[in-house]
């Protein structure tokens, strides 16, 4: 076969350009739909991928929703996406169509991560009935093992203390807390998921932490989301060796762990934690073609766990640490609440959250300010919606901007501001506001919450009640501002720890 002349190589290109713009066409027609939501002009083939700053997506969304209301509409190369902002809108798209909009969006390289439909974790899986069983099994494992029990209470409180310890090593020299905190949190899941806790000094426990750290921010970088955007790239040999070196890191690790413990497994014996639990129900479903229970989705049902498990508490607690050093005042008052209801004789507990009010408003506005997940996993609409009076079909990604519903004006009296009081009412007792939803809302919320709230309340407190934190002698006050990646992370800081 001979080669193209110059003349039909410029026919083909023109050929193919054109094919390739009906095919975009194609693809945004729905936005010419009279209650389509509006939002800016799409670049051809690329859409608005340029348009959205990766490294601070909430305000790109931010200057979105200025010109283009509460509810608009990206392109995401060939990919209709819906962005959803304030409280109005945000409930009425995730609780009043809770179930519609349950479902995930396909992500093309997660097959490269052993994504199948039968194994896809929990928190990618899409809405169905392996997403179903694996839900229910995961809520009621966690239950037996001792979630909203004393049983938990007392080993979260036992972690507390040996976080307490390493802290105070540091004999009031400046330290920066965000390490010890990620092992303290993490020994927490790991004894739910792996019946083990590490040493804070344990090289593997850092291992773990590190491919965690790097894989939560892999997935935003700009190859990724063309790979994402443009799934054909995939089918070129070695598209995807260098994509996503942490997730393959992270699950390699955890099949390893998971050898481990197959090991030791004894179907005759009470399970000894989650992966006992998942083992035992895979020799329960042998044979059946149709069970989610198997050998990859165990691995991927572990890293979410572990994942979601970790970092958000980890990153809370940071936040935390960092506000009081900043707000001296507020930790003096916490203090003074912990020694009227406590003391110094005996650990917290959680019965004594509810006799103290300003220290459980301090929590909850740690984490309304810290907005450490401003923007959603995303949905995608498994049948057409309308929503704020517009018309969303069926296959539409599916946005939920919650840093919009933390940060609302119209809802919050200073929401730029750390102030406790959002949570008090006139008599200083604590009040929950329906725009608070750091774990979203609807069949998507985070099934982890219960643990998150009972950890970053005893965590917390056994930290006030053990040490004064203030900003070290001859350094300035650090940023109240966050560091956007998968996570609103606050800036790297330092703190002193002195006893009380």
């Amino acid at each position: 076969m001979g080669l193209l002349t110059g003349d039909a190589l410029f026919s083909l290109a023109i050929a193919v350009t054109i094919f390739m713009l009906l095919v975009d066409l194609m693809h945004r027609r729905q936005r010419w739909a009279a209650c389509y939501p509006p939002g800016p002009v799409a670049l051809p083939l690329l859409g608005n991928l340029l348009q959205i700053n990766l490294h601070n997506i909430p305000y790109s969304f931010y200057k979105f929703r200025c010109r283009f209301g509460d509810v608009f509409s990206l392109q995401l190369a060939w990919n209709p996406v819906v962005v959803f902002n304030g409280l109005v809108a945000v409930r009425e798209v995730l609780v009043n169509h809770s179930e519609d909009t349950a479902d995930r969006p396909p992500v093309p390289i997660n097959e490269h991560l052993g994504f199948g439909p039968r194994s896809q974790g929990l928190i990618l899986a899409h809405y169905g009935p392996a997403w179903h069983e694996q839900q229910r099994f995961s809520v009621s494992t966690l239950r037996h093992f001792g979630l909203g029990k004393k049983s938990l209470e007392q080993w979260v409180t036992e972690e507390a203390s040996c976080l307490c310890t390493a802290f105070a090593t540091w004999n009031g020299c400046p330290f920066s807390p965000k390490e010890l905190l990620n092992r303290a949190v993490c020994n927490v899941i790991a004894s739910l998921i792996y019946a083990h806790r590490f040493e804070y000094d344990d090289s593997l426990l850092g291992t773990i932490l590190d491919l965690l750290d790097r894989s939560t921010n892999q997935g935003l970088e700009l190859i990724p989301q063309v790979l994402n955007a443009f799934p054909v790239l995939l089918r070129i040999p070695g598209a995807t060796d260098r994509v996503l070196l942490a997730q393959k890191a992270f699950l390699a690790l955890i099949d390893e762990l998971v050898a481990e413990h197959r090991a030791t497994f004894d179907l005759s014996q009470p399970p000894r934690d989650l992966t006992d639990a998942f083992l035992g129900e895979m020799e329960k479903a042998k044979g059946n073609p149709e069970s989610s229970f198997n050998d990859e989705n165990l691995r991927l049902v572990v890293a979410d766990l572990f994942a979601a498990g970790m970092v958000s508490t980890s990153t809370t607690l940071d936040w935390a640490l960092k506000l009081m050093i900043l707000h001296p005042d507020v930790q003096c008052r916490v203090q003074q609440e912990i020694d009227e209801v406590m003391g110094q004789g005996r650990y917290p507990e959680m019965g004594d959250q509810a006799h103290m009010p300003f220290t459980n408003a301090v929590i909850h506005e740690v984490q309304r300010f810290g907005d450490i997940l401003p923007v959603n996993f995303p949905h995608v609409a498994s049948r057409d919606i309308e929503v704020q009076g517009f018309l969303i079909s069926k296959g539409t990604g599916l946005v939920v901007n919650l840093s919009s519903v933390l940060k609302d004006a119209t809802i919050w009296e200073k929401p730029f501001h750390f102030y406790p009081e959002h949570f008090l009412n006139t008599e200083g007792q604590f009040v929950k506001h329906e725009a608070f939803m750091p774990f979203s809302a609807g069949r998507r919320a985070c099934l982890g919450e219960p643990l998150a709230r009972m950890e970053l309340f005893l965590f917390f407190t056994c930290l006030l009640q053990r040490f004064s934190f203030s900003v070290p002698e001859g350094q300035p006050l650090p940023s109240d501002h966050g560091v956007f990646g998968f996570l609103n992370t606050a800036f790297i800081y330092q703190l002193c720890a002195v006893s009380c």
